[in-house]
């Protein structure tokens, strides 16, 4: 299987980046689901990380951000809530998607 892309420990780092935001803006409910989410992301099956590292290289680095980043967002105000890092990735995965259309 080939190693994808976008690496497990660049995806993880995603979640470390706004944890710290969070944890910067004294926000500590947002800073332990991220750092849940953190930890879960060790566990997002290979699949999945292939599938995400495919759809980023289609549409580019600048348009993946612009869908992410309101989605990271809304991990730290509250608004959304994910179990497990693949469900986040699930998620973007389909706003790529609708937004590809």
């Amino acid at each position: 299987m080939a190693k994808p892309s976008v690496s497990r420990e660049a995806f993880r780092g995603l979640f470390a980046f706004y944890a710290a935001k969070a944890h910067l803006d004294h926000n500590d409910v947002a800073e332990g689901r991220l750092l849940k989410l953190f930890g879960s992301s060790e566990h997002i099956p290979d699949g999945l990380l292939e599938l995400w590292s495919s759809r980023t290289e289609l549409i580019g680095s600048e348009a993946v951000g612009n869908i992410m980043s309101p989605l990271a967002h809304q991990i730290l105000d509250g608004s959304a809530q994910y179990s497990h890092a693949s469900d986040f990735l699930h998620r973007l995965l389909r706003e790529l998607d609708r937004d590809d259309h």
